[in-house]
């Protein structure tokens, strides 16, 4: 939509007034409009007119459009740059564009982070009523005289603590996730070698590996060190976490393998398996708190819904990225990087 300044409007409306009163003069007089009075007469009610017009166009800019315009420009906007006063009308209405634009933008990412708290508070919600409802059942059970019965008070009290372990994990997970958000949590980064690291991570993961007849190996042979330079605990809860997903959604007599690459800078660690893999659409979501591609079959295999979450937090920390690529019934792919050490 094309705008005008205060100046062309003003010469807009006065030529109009001058072609309207010249010929409402021709008509009344009849006389001949040639003469240095007719001339003048029109170029002095021509300036009036410019004159008039323009001061009645401010005043009705400052005191109408103006104040609208001063209070878009006092809500504070991220990445505003610093305030210019407008210039004409085009200016006012380009800024209250922008204005519009902003406000509905940022109620767009307000009723994201709503939508997200109360996601987020149902999610918690559902993984604590799980332990706590069976912590109640057993007890319950045990004070209504199972505690007598030899059979049932060992089993039931073991049962209770299992409970009583999952809902610590996942209060121990949300801390951890909120200091990482935070920046409360500080990293201790040192040089250390990411193949010595994965073969400690295969050593504690064999076992369950083994349940599920699942083989631990490097992509390729590496008989050198690959240094990087990172946080040692952070990164072996990574390795843990992406290889121990690895296991536990991997197929039966699968495998699941880990590789370093060289990037000049950084190495790039890629953490594979031939599993039941994902659809393209939760692709987005894996690293949500609490979101759960198949919900059943990844709360029988245990585990808070937290561990990706936490992953992605710790490699940002580092100012580092990660990925996932998966394909469903084919395997899942998680590759991020670290800083080589120098």
């Amino acid at each position: 939509m094309k705008t005008y300044s205060a100046k062309r409007l003003s010469l807009f409306i006065t030529v109009l007034l001058l072609i309207s009163n010249f010929g409402f003069f021709l008509v009344q007089s009849k006389k001949d409009f040639g003469s240095v009075f007719s001339i003048l007469f029109i170029g002095l009610f021509g300036a009036v007119s410019y004159f008039l017009v323009l001061f009645i166009l401010n005043r009705y800019i400052n005191e109408k459009i103006k104040p609208i315009y001063k209070t878009i420009r006092e809500v504070p906007v991220s990445g505003r740059k610093e305030k210019v006063s407008p210039t004409n009308i085009s200016d006012v209405q380009k800024e209250v564009e922008e204005w519009a634009m902003n406000q509905t933008q940022e109620i767009t990412r307000l009723k994201d982070l709503e939508r997200y708290r109360k996601e987020f508070v149902g999610n918690v919600s559902h993984e604590l009523k799980t332990p706590i409802f069976n912590i109640q059942g057993y007890v319950l059970t045990l004070l209504e005289g199972g505690i007598d019965d030899p059979k049932i008070n060992k089993l039931y009290l073991q049962r209770t603590e299992k409970s009583i372990d999952r809902m610590i994990s996942i209060v121990e997970d949300l801390e951890s996730i909120t200091k990482l958000e935070s920046g409360e949590l500080t990293l201790n980064l040192v040089n250390l070698d990411m193949v010595k690291l994965t073969e400690d991570v295969f050593e504690l993961a064999q076992m369950l590996a083994n349940e599920r007849n699942i083989t631990l190996q490097f992509i390729t042979k590496t008989d050198k060190p690959v240094m990087v330079n990172a946080d040692k605990k952070r990164i072996m809860e990574v390795m843990n976490n992406l290889v121990g997903n690895g296991i536990k959604y991997g197929k039966k007599r699968g495998h699941v393998k880990v590789g370093f690459y060289d990037l000049h800078e950084t190495v790039l660690i890629e953490v594979s398996d031939n599993g039941i893999g994902m659809d393209k659409s939760d692709l987005p979501r894996v690293f949500e708190r609490f979101y759960r591609v198949d919900k059943s079959r990844s709360r029988e295999q245990g585990g808070t819904g937290l561990g990706l979450s936490i992953v992605k937090h710790i490699i940002e920390a580092h100012d580092q990225t990660i990925n996932v690529k998966s394909i469903a019934d084919k395997g899942t792919t998680f590759t991020f990087t670290l800083e080589k050490a120098k």
